[in-house]
């Protein structure tokens, strides 16, 4: 069982998720809040774990970032030792909303902790899922519909969980079984379009959720999207030399790897920056039942409507949203 992280020595909140629906973007924006301490690294994943190492996933760069598991206890109390006693703290690791047993961890080692979750589409989230591994040269199959089909037999062959494109997307079963172990008081649910159309606002929400001061963060800084990669003979030859970098970085210190892969990523992405396609309304219609009844479930343990999922229409990355709203 995980030990209990006391009030003096662990997150007094967490962002727990979704990957790839703006928690980096919220982390970043609440660092800048004066009353707030964040944990460095960003996503420590500790209660993605037991006090035991994380399990030995098998697929493209998995066991390389694994290294950056934070999973003893005292290592985890250690991020937040040099908060300030004035500060809240906090750390951000999307895959809590995800797993059923960090539900019960989080409600046995943080009794009065405050989780922030933030969901996106859940098709809109998946393709970004996919495109961040595909752009990272990490993803093998340059079709998104094709890797969407894909994701029981990687389960089954062992593949970490950012590769579960359906499932990560799954917020209604998700949420259900956290309001089993957390008081839904203590949860708040924030939608990305939020973070992007109001983000001052989605800021302040959080923050009166907190009990800290609004009106101190206007802004949020970009996510963390990747610049597109176009099929072609880039990823046909350097997807490969990509895959087998991050394998043997697990024989190595995180950073070595850091350090190498910005450059050979700049080589796979090409001179030009490509346009990044938005999904189809055929490929939304294609993904729509895979989530309905979820999205149903969202809406029935939320209490608010979340049909719109449900359009063909595709919203787009951070950037492509927010130059809509720009211009609109």
């Amino acid at each position: 069982m995980t030990r209990r992280v006391g009030p003096d020595r662990g997150p007094d909140f967490l962002i727990i998720g979704a990957p790839k629906a703006g928690t980096t973007a919220l982390h970043s924006a609440l660092a800048q809040h004066p009353q707030v301490f964040m944990s460095q690294p960003k996503e420590p994943k500790y209660f993605l774990c037991d006090d035991a190492p994380p399990p030995h996933w098998r697929g493209p760069g998995d066991q390389h970032s694994q290294q950056e598991w934070v999973w003893h206890g005292d290592d985890y109390a250690r991020l937040f030792a040099d908060a300030p006693e004035d500060r809240v703290r906090g750390e951000s690791t999307p895959f809590y909303l995800w797993s059923r047993g960090a539900h019960r961890r989080i409600a046995d080692a943080l009794p009065e902790a405050r989780l922030i979750a933030v969901v996106r589409d859940p098709i809109d989230r998946a393709y970004s899922n996919w495109m961040h591994l595909w752009c990272d040269g990490l993803e093998p199959v340059s079709d998104f519909l094709t890797a969407f089909s894909l994701q029981d037999q990687r389960v089954r062959d062992g593949w970490a969980p950012f590769w579960r494109y359906r499932e990560l997307g799954m917020y209604g079963e998700q949420l259900a079984h956290l309001h089993q172990h957390v008081d839904p008081e203590r949860v708040l649910l924030l939608r990305y379009k939020e973070l992007v159309d109001d983000p001052s606002g989605a800021v302040d929400t959080a923050c009166r959720f907190l009990g800290i001061e609004t009106g101190l963060v206007t802004s949020i800084p970009r996510d963390n999207s990747r610049s597109y990669v176009e099929p072609g003979w880039r990823p046909r030859t350097l997807g490969p030399v990509v895959r087998a970098g991050a394998w043997l970085g697990q024989f190595a210190p995180p950073e070595a790897w850091r350090r190498a892969a910005p450059a050979l990523l700049r080589h796979l992405a090409g001179p030009d920056e490509a346009h990044r396609p938005l999904l189809t309304p055929q490929q939304r219609e294609q993904l729509a039942p895979c989530f309905a009844d979820d999205i149903k479930l969202l809406s029935a343990v939320s209490g608010r409507d979340f049909g719109d999922w449900l359009s063909t229409t595709s919203r787009g990355s951070f950037a492509q949203r927010s130059t809509q709203r720009t211009s609109a």
